[in-house]
């Protein structure tokens, strides 16, 4: 382990919430998968969605859309595909439901929010409130044609859902920003995975993706240290990536970046707060420092530079 890796693990065992230990454990300590998911099902609730501050910018302990989403990204890092698990099958309940639908987009804000410490981005006014965006829904419809059996009603409306996203990407009209698009990365992932050749054109969502992906990429390096910007590391963490021989040079920077610019305390910068709404964000920065942590050593993992 070098000394990149022992000052972040020393932080991970001094600050990290029991999910993410198990996360670094399984990660670079020969942890179990199953210590990951039996910390991440405290998280869930009897609906079968997430809450809880799973999003740490967002206290509220009721099932959102968005705190779902982020244990869907769990499963992923850990390479988890077992359809069976109690895990998954909440989250499809929880989907299935209807409950944050209208029957097009999962909300990505909910009003219960509004009741515990959050981020000023995780507000909602009901009456002004847009819900027409495919962050996390894209991904959401992903896992779920990637998970749900063919014949479900739940899986034929992933299917439509999937299929409007792609023709709103086509069509260029939208404003995709990084988070978006990562859900359509992901929609693309869990296509591909399970062989879904026959939902939507995936050469052509491949290649507006090359494309969209290419354009967010923040290249102004100088801004990445101290602003909430768009690095290759939103999008790819392996050489293998279809994303990185468009980003070759700037990805390849990316970690003598995160080499450079570890602090002493062995995390890494969080380029965002709360605007002093809340004391609690002092918690939720130290969460967000050991999930960076984990994705900063994953990116150099995926590179072969630990």
């Amino acid at each position: 382990m070098n000394a990149t890796c022992q000052k972040a693990r020393g932080f991970i065992y001094r600050n990290a919430r029991p999910l993410d230990l198990a996360r670094w454990q399984y990660h670079f300590e020969d942890g179990s998968r199953e210590a990951v998911l039996r910390a991440l099902s405290f998280y869930q609730n009897e609906d079968g969605g997430f809450g809880h501050a799973l999003e740490a910018d967002a206290w509220n302990p009721h099932s959102s859309p968005i705190q779902t989403w982020v244990a869907t990204e769990i499963l992923r890092e850990i390479d988890f595909t077992d359809p069976a698990h109690p895990i998954v099958k909440g989250i499809l309940r929880y989907l299935e439901s209807g409950k944050d639908f209208n029957g097009s987009f999962w909300y990505k804000i909910v009003e219960s929010n509004n009741a515990y410490p959050h981020a000023p981005w995780w507000y909602t006014d009901a009456d002004t409130t847009d819900h027409s965006d495919y962050n996390a829904t894209a991904c959401l419809a992903g896992f779920i044609l990637r998970f749900a059996e063919a014949d479900s009603a739940l899986f034929q409306t992933a299917r439509r859902v999937a299929r409007e996203a792609f023709a709103q990407l086509a069509d260029g009209q939208r404003e995709n920003g990084l988070h978006t698009l990562t859900c359509y990365c992901r929609l693309l992932e869990y296509l591909e995975s399970a062989r879904r050749y026959d939902v939507i054109d995936l050469p052509a969502l491949k290649e507006l993706l090359r494309k969209q992906v290419h354009d967010c990429i923040t290249q102004d390096t100088a801004e990445w240290e101290t602003s909430y910007v768009c690095k290759p590391s939103q999008f790819l963490n392996r050489p293998d990536s279809p994303f990185y021989a468009d980003n070759r040079a700037i990805a390849d920077y990316e970690c003598d970046f995160i080499v450079k610019t570890q602090l002493a305390d062995g995390a890494w910068n969080i380029p965002w707060d709360w605007g002093g709404a809340y004391e609690e964000w002092a918690v939720s920065k130290n969460w967000w420092k050991s999930d960076r942590i984990l994705l900063n050593l994953l990116y150099l993992k995926g590179f072969g530079k630990l």
